[in-house]
């Protein structure tokens, strides 16, 4: 970590409340620990936009009962590989699970995995949480 440089930040009052209250709300210690995180996820979300390499979770939930839905999200994920660092299945209820997939490759192939697995009859939601290498950031 580089050498800590301090500078000023002016806002109207109204803002100034309103990112006080964010900083409560986020239990961060103080405004410059805000900051920082909040700068960190812009570049983060840069990295997404340039299509960079880049890391991720990718969540879906899904009738564990819908025919053949499992061998498709398993056969979708032998198809990539390449980028899925890691999965984890759980069963969240009699009816639903849920499948975690740690990802780390280039944005175009971690929204097409995300896509078609999103596509699949049977899943109830989807997201997918964009995650930094880390390499870019300090």
């Amino acid at each position: 970590m580089g050498k800590l440089k301090r500078f000023g930040v002016s806002m109207n009052e109204i803002l100034l409340k309103k990112f006080d209250d964010f900083i409560k709300r986020h239990k961060y210690k103080n405004r410059s620990e805000a900051i920082r995180d909040i700068i960190r996820e812009k570049f983060v979300e840069e990295e997404w936009e340039k299509y960079k390499e880049v890391a991720g979770c990718i969540v879906i939930v899904y009738e564990h009962d819908v025919r053949e839905i499992l061998n498709k999200i398993i056969d979708i994920q032998h198809k990539f590989s390449n980028i899925i660092i890691s999965t984890q299945h759980i069963h969240m209820d009699e009816e639903n699970c849920m499948e975690i997939i740690a990802v780390k490759g280039t944005v175009e192939k971690i929204r097409e995995l995300y896509f078609l697995l999103k596509a699949l009859k049977g899943v109830k939601f989807s997201s997918i949480t964009k995650a930094t290498t880390g390499k870019e950031l300090v």
